[in-house]
């Protein structure tokens, strides 16, 4: 199947670029946090045009990265910058960077993103949360296809997608660095248009907390290969008819300037403890 030559030859080619280097711990870095990755010791940089097969990014806060190093005493593996539904890629294209890192020895996944609020009684603008659930909203899903028997079931459990342990661990973190994590339930959105009032009230209705475009497809993938998963958003702006604001990609870069030292410190704890 095209899909596992495409994995294949992007690993192939990681593996001669990366040499001893095994990677442990793998994180995907959203809208305005790569700067995450220049904590990274010793850096191995690889634009993602130079790997096969490998996916492209064209959003602004999102640098086109894949970066390889030490990181609070772990290998880490990290994109710079994901892939989105919007930008006209598969869901099964958006897997391939998570499958190449389950063979090159990745079993953790830390997941960050930015996401929109909708349920103020929960979050506001600047939060930190915890992604406990989601709502796949998009009407498709990443393991659509053949399944690819080598990474996982044909019908994988999502019960515990969000790994137990690592959200209890992330609380903990939370509370040590003293950081007001809230918790909730992501709504996965296809984008690229910010929600309209009527759909920020069924969102409501759903359940969810925040919306965005991305994560589950990452998370739904890494289940499916038996992967660790923890995500952590920071709520950018709230939803269409929740603020009388407009929403512009421009304002959740700024407001991730406002947290980025804790959601720094936050991701570097998990990483260290994971």
């Amino acid at each position: 199947m095209e899909i596992i030559n495409k994995i294949n030859r992007a690993t192939d080619y990681l593996r001669t670029r990366l040499g001893d280097l095994t990677p442990t711990v793998g994180l995907i870095l959203g809208s305005g946090l790569g700067v995450i990755a220049d904590s990274i010791e010793d850096p191995l940089v690889i634009p993602y045009g130079e790997i096969p097969d490998f996916p492209q990014t064209h959003v602004k806060g999102h640098a086109g990265e894949l970066v390889v190093g030490k990181l609070q005493g772990k290998t880490v593996i990290v994109l710079k910058g994901r892939f989105h539904y919007y930008e006209g890629h598969r869901l099964d294209t958006i897997g391939i960077p998570i499958r190449v890192f389950k063979k090159l020895g990745v079993e953790s996944l830390v997941i960050t993103t930015a996401t929109g609020g909708v349920n103020p009684d929960n979050v506001k603008t600047g939060d930190l949360m915890l992604i406990t659930d989601h709502i796949n909203w998009v009407g498709t899903n990443p393991l659509v296809g053949p399944n690819l028997k080598e990474f996982g079931p044909r019908f994988p459990d999502t019960s515990e997608a969000y790994t137990p342990h690592l959200q209890n661990l992330a609380r903990k973190v939370a509370k040590d660095l003293k950081i007001n994590l809230r918790e909730g339930t992501y709504l996965f959105t296809t984008g690229p248009c910010y929600e309209t009032p009527a759909e920020v009230q069924m969102m409501q209705i759903l359940g969810a907390d925040v919306a965005g475009m991305s994560t589950v497809p990452e998370t739904l993938t890494a289940v499916h290969a038996g992967m660790e998963v923890v995500a952590i958003t920071f709520v950018a702006n709230m939803g269409a008819g929740l603020t009388t604001e407009k929403l512009t990609h421009d304002d959740v870069m700024a407001t991730m300037d406002l947290v980025k030292d804790d959601f720094i410190a936050m991701v570097t704890a998990l990483v260290r403890n994971v």
